[in-house]
């Protein structure tokens, strides 16, 4: 069973964050360059929330604001869930199917904050887990490794 920090160690612990009064505009900009869904709202190193593509669709182009005047904590979601570095992955799949998000703050049982994990995160590690596991059980039906495997 994988842990969120098998995973952190796969996909490392890069965390984009800005601040409540960065522009949208600029949340955006940064959320492009670095091909992320979501960027963490830090207020004085605190998580204040987390801003998604789902809240500038939800919360901006809907109501009609301007993302180069509106500053993020004004689309923010204030409401952020975390999990602990020694969770299993499945936990983290629940925990994002139950409450519909993709995105979750990865945090030391001291709260310190140490990264960040995605749906697609999870599903990969979790697709790599099955696999593995299928081969194996592959290997023991047949009795060792697969005439194809052998070097």
């Amino acid at each position: 069973m994988t842990i969120v920090n098998q995973l952190l160690r796969v996909k490392g612990r890069d965390i984009w964050s800005v601040s409540p009064e960065t522009s949208i505009y600029d949340a955006l900009k940064l959320m492009r360059d670095m091909n992320i869904g979501a960027v963490l709202v830090l207020d004085e190193g605190e998580v204040a929330g987390i801003f998604s593509e789902r809240d500038y669709a939800r919360k901006v182009v809907l109501r009609a604001k301007s993302s180069k005047e509106t500053p993020v904590k004004e689309a923010m979601t204030v409401n952020v869930f975390g999990v602990r570095t020694d969770q299993p992955i499945e936990t983290c799949m629940a925990l994002m199917t139950d409450k519909h998000i993709r995105h979750l703050p990865v945090l030391t049982h001291d709260n310190e904050l140490v990264g960040m994990i995605s749906i697609g995160d999870v599903v990969k590690a979790l697709l790599s887990e099955k696999d593995i596991i299928i081969t194996h059980l592959e290997d023991y039906i047949i009795g060792g490794p697969r005439p194809a495997e052998i070097a």
